[in-house]
């Protein structure tokens, strides 16, 4: 009897134990819950720069002609600071109107404006228009090429090494889908008037031939902007017989910016359902929470030692956090500011922090600085102040 029962036992045990492996086993979560068919792919949101969703995100890979958003980076800058015009005219060199692929048709000593070449690069992505491009810039496109890996070394991109402007395939030029989130992201915070680019579907360039004009086509490599239009906003394809489809996708919905990058899909059309499917997920499951207090006065703090009683604290920077847009808990705010600072102080001296809950989870702090500068009171100062409640 006893032999009986410790074998109903032991069997029941048994039972049990594999019933909850099952169960355990059924519960665990995919490794990669969106299914993709890209090697590598990354969705973030470039204000703060938060990964919402990864797979194989530091595969070193070939980028194709997304390398051509570095490009578009430092042109941007050299407009900026002035090193370049949107008029200036370039002369086409040999080098540049040699080289194949997706082009926009420049002939060796063509001029075209820097405006115009820009289209080429981000509507047609063409590659003679990105190496006529860096030769303005640089000089060669040999010096360009050392000042994208000096970009992408100052923005930390530890996976990119470049080999050329365009991105045609080279030994060695490679990059990641992390590396492509991040010069994505510092194109489209920094120039946001990039976007001016890359949502226009066609256009055209006029090229200036000795027997008269001749016109190029520009239609869009992006098919996101068709696809995805209520939404997308760029940013950049590529494809090589050795990279395959690659894209860099940006979208907003409801003030939610959103970058998803896909590396080595299988055809041309999955890579937009890809980048498609990873904006979804990200517009479904976040929201973008925003608090503009740069520059506004939060905070008094009393001075002592100085030539005033006290001092206004404004916020560094805005605020901004990405929530689970399942989050029903209100942001909440804690100003912490000194009892007092002692002069002097200087513009932009910390004083204290701003910091954000959700519910009893910090989610982000600001810091609080001095508005405007208190000199140390002297002598002369306090003598001063004396007299002039003496006579009045």
């Amino acid at each position: 009897m006893k032999k009986r029962i410790f074998c109903y036992l032991l069997s029941l045990a048994l039972f049990m134990g594999g019933t909850f492996n099952v169960y355990v086993h059924a519960e665990e979560e995919p490794k990669d819950k969106l299914e993709l068919t890209a090697k590598s792919a990354i969705l973030m949101e470039p204000t703060t720069g938060k990964i919402l969703y990864e797979k194989n995100s530091h595969e070193r890979l070939r980028p194709a002609s997304i390398t051509k958003i570095m490009t578009l980076l430092l042109m941007y800058e050299a407009l900026e600071n002035g090193k370049i015009g949107w008029e200036d005219e370039v002369v086409v060199s040999e080098h540049a109107s040699s080289f194949g692929g997706s082009t926009i048709f420049l002939e060796t000593n063509e001029v075209q404006p820097v405006k115009e070449l820009a289209k080429g690069i981000a509507v047609a992505s063409g590659n003679d228009a990105a190496v006529a491009m860096a030769e303005h810039i640089a000089g060669t496109e040999g010096e360009f090429v050392n000042m994208m890996n000096a970009k992408a070394k100052e923005l930390g991109m530890k996976d990119t090494n470049f080999v050329n402007a365009c991105g045609l395939d080279a030994d060695g030029h490679l990059t990641s889908a992390y590396d492509i989130a991040i010069m994505s992201k510092e194109l489209t915070t920094k120039y946001p008037q990039v976007y001016d680019l890359t949502k226009i579907w066609m256009d055209k360039i006029v090229h200036q031939r000795k027997d008269g004009e001749e016109i190029s086509e520009l239609t869009s490599t992006n098919k996101l902007l068709k696809w995805y239009p209520e939404y997308a906003t760029g940013l950049k394809t590529g494809s090589t017989s050795l990279a395959k489809y690659c894209l860099s996708g940006t979208a907003n919905k409801d003030g939610l910016n959103l970058i998803a990058v896909v590396m080595a899909t299988p055809n041309h059309k999955e890579r937009f359902r890809e980048v498609m499917k990873m904006l979804d997920y990200g517009f479904a499951n976040c929201k973008m929470y925003k608090d503009a207090i740069k520059d506004k006065t939060l905070a008094n703090v009393p001075v002592k030692k100085g030539t005033l009683d006290s001092i206004d604290c404004v916020g560094a920077e805005d605020f901004s956090c990405i929530l689970d847009s399942k989050e029903q808990q209100e942001i909440t705010n804690d100003i912490q500011v000194e009892e007092f600072v002692e002069a002097p102080i200087a513009i932009g001296d910390k004083i204290g922090e701003i910091v954000y809950k959700c519910g009893e989870k910090e989610v982000g702090r600001v810091d609080l600085v001095a508005a405007n500068e208190v000199p140390k009171a002297t002598l002369g100062f306090y003598l001063g102040k004396i007299l002039k409640m003496f006579f009045h």
